[in-house]
């Protein structure tokens, strides 16, 4: 007996030390250092696609444009991954392989960020768990997990030997900002709440949770784009290295992105009796080359040589890669399938957007007929001189913030042909002589000339006395009046573009004199702007916009410019400003210099006489002279109204 005792004691010794050691081991594999394997390698080796047309192994193959996105985050240098797509793309995939490379090789805390808790729980149910059933090597881990532990593995909670996968919708505070996490996903971006009351940005509170990493964070963030100047995905993407896919053309060999606008197509569209909508048939050409104009049919370009290219590769040593793949370069996608696609859509506002943003992958930006920015930023044109031939006359509008100045100088033709010569801004506060010093060294005393050193001064210009600072513009307007100097106040609504001047008290020196105020229909102006910049073709009504950098036509400039537009509310047009648009100085400035040739109304055919006949002395400026008129106040001189003719 004793010996049978001695005997079962070994045994249950033998096996205590066999779990010991198991449990070791499994725990010392924790330690271990991460495979020297990349995303996509792991995505090959391990994926099975279930829920998917072509269900069975990954095959990288099949969109190769998202190799480089993902083996960016399994390369220590990267930190921070953004990709806009089209849908369909393969957006959600990338991020699962992500996820599953991180459980298997590299675990830690991770949080997927979804829009609403719904969609996190619907991704939770169809997305992520059947990557955890179907990958053998996760299935292997989270048994193993099992059999050892307790196991936390709820909808939005699922746990994995080393870390855990938290999954959170945008629209608590508390569910963002609490446990530290060393990988974030973040998928469609652009549907994420912003703010969350008293709390702040959403996708700021997720990225503060990553501050203890610092650069062994990951942070990943996935969308197709919505609205111009309000995506957030676009804005994160133009943060990193702005990657575009880019495909060879078989006949010149240049690198170009397959874009919509170089896609030939035909079509016929069919109206039945019992159908309101009609049907369409495509028949899709090919894509025509930008360089050579060649076209190349569909199945040509899907087997062309494809790469990225990385328009700002700096951002790598910020550890910032972002990429963009739009509709065409989807490798599931039908080309004859898109083209059917914006047919259905193109005129419903509401569809084409939709079509724009998630079949395209493009940003929207509504706009009826006026164009878009990049249009007017193309049409820019190079001028020869400061002003170029043919301009006859320059006025000046000038908007006043509590900080700066921003001015345009707008020149004048007949028939309402205008150039804009310059745009900019001049810092300073609106109460200091040193700022109004610069107003009159940029623009109230400057020579703008000719290719033929003749030059132009400005005939008139408007100052706006709205916000803080009104008794300074009123000041200050009345000291330059001699050099046509005036302040402005617009006024919305039903009113006309231009008036005669009233006139309001200043206090000047010791005592309190008259100075003239111009009120301007400001709604009126912005739909005479609007109207001139829908004509295509120069001359009439046509506004020209300069291409030397120092004229300050930049995209910021027409971002401004085309701020606003109508809106039918009640009973009245009320002009609103566009998603995106956050300022719209550029198109006050436009606004008030274009007033400014209302009112002034100056004789083309006298100008343009006096510029023939004007000889190089005096610097061969032509300026306009004018006849005194009665004071406003005994002691100060003025000029007569310019509502009159000159």
């Amino acid at each position: 007996m004793a010996k049978m005792k001695t005997k079962n004691i070994s045994d249950d010794n033998n096996a205590a030390i066999i779990r010991l050691n198991k449990c070791l081991s499994q725990s010392l594999a924790l330690f271990d250092p991460p495979k020297q394997i990349s995303v996509s390698q792991w995505a090959k080796e391990n994926r099975i696609l279930t829920d998917n047309a072509e269900a069975g192994p990954w095959r990288n193959e099949r969109t190769p444009y998202l190799v480089e996105p993902m083996d960016a985050y399994s390369d220590h240098r990267i930190n921070r991954i953004i990709l806009v797509a089209c849908s369909q793309a393969g957006k959600s995939e990338m991020i699962l392989n992500c996820i599953g490379y991180t459980i298997d090789n590299d675990p830690c805390v991770m949080m997927l960020v979804e829009p609403t808790l719904g969609q996190v729980k619907k991704f939770s149910k169809l997305r992520i768990t059947p990557l955890l059933k179907n990958t053998k090597c996760l299935k292997k881990k989270i048994r193993k997990l099992k059999s050892t532990a307790k196991v936390n593995n709820t909808v939005l909670e699922k746990e994995f030997p080393g870390g855990m996968l938290i999954m959170v919708g945008t629209q608590s505070a508390g569910d963002l900002a609490s446990t530290p996490v060393k990988a974030v996903f973040g998928d469609e971006r652009d549907r994420h709440k912003k703010n969350i009351k008293n709390e702040g940005n959403t996708w700021e509170l997720v990225k503060a949770r990553q501050v203890t990493f610092r650069k062994e964070a990951k942070n990943v963030e996935v969308s197709s784009p919505t609205i111009k100047g309000d995506s957030a995905i676009v804005a994160s993407y133009e943060e990193g290295t702005q990657a575009i896919w880019l495909h060879k053309c078989p006949q010149c060999g240049e690198w170009h992105e397959v874009l919509f606008k170089d896609i030939r197509f035909t079509y016929t569209k069919t109206i039945s009796e019992n159908k309101k909508e009609p049907t369409y048939k495509v028949d899709v050409k090919g894509w025509a080359c930008p360089s050579c104009g060649v076209i190349s049919p569909e199945k040509v370009m899907k087997k062309q040589p494809q790469k990225w290219f990385h328009q700002n590769p700096d951002a790598f040593k910020e550890g910032v890669v972002s990429f963009w793949i739009k509709g065409f370069a989807n490798g599931f996608a039908d080309w004859s399938n898109i083209c059917l696609a914006f047919l259905q859509a193109k005129n419903d506002p509401i569809k084409l957007q939709a079509f724009t943003n998630t079949i395209l992958g493009e940003l929207w930006e509504d706009r009826g007929d006026i164009g878009t920015d990049d249009e007017y930023l193309n049409r820019r044109e190079d001028y020869g001189a400061e002003l170029p031939d043919g301009v006859l006359c320059l006025t000046a509008g000038i908007d006043t913030q509590d900080d700066r100045f921003e001015y345009e100088i707008l020149g004048h033709t007949r028939f309402n042909e205008e150039f804009v010569i310059e745009y900019g801004q001049i810092l300073g506060k609106p109460n200091e002589k040193e700022t109004w010093q610069q107003l009159d060294d940029r623009i109230f005393d400057r020579i703008f000339k000719f290719r033929n050193g003749k030059g132009l001064k400005v005939s008139l210009s408007f100052v706006d006395s709205g916000g803080h600072y009104t008794k300074d513009v009123y000041t200050e307007t009345l000291i330059r009046r001699a050099k046509h100097v005036f302040a402005i106040k617009g006024k919305g609504g039903e009113y006309p573009y231009v008036n005669l001047p009233s006139k309001v008290k200043v206090d000047y020196g010791n005592r309190v004199v008259e100075t003239y105020l111009y009120i301007i229909g400001v709604d009126a102006g912005k739909a005479q702007i609007m109207s001139s910049l829908k004509t295509q073709t120069p001359g009439a009504n046509y506004v020209h916009f300069p291409i030397r950098p120092e004229a300050g036509c930049s995209d910021k400039y027409f971002n401004g410019l085309l701020s606003e537009h109508p809106v039918w509310k009640g009973a009245k047009w009320v002009w609103e400003k566009l998603p995106g648009h956050r300022r719209n100085e550029p198109l006050d400035c436009h606004n008030y210099a274009k007033a400014a040739e209302k009112v002034l109304k100056p004789n083309y055919d006298a100008i343009e006489k006096r510029l023939r006949e004007v000889s190089m002395q005096n610097n061969g400026v032509v300026e306009i002279k004018q006849t005194k008129v009665k004071p406003v106040k005994r002691g100060l001189r003025t000029t007569r109204s310019f509502t009159e003719e000159w």
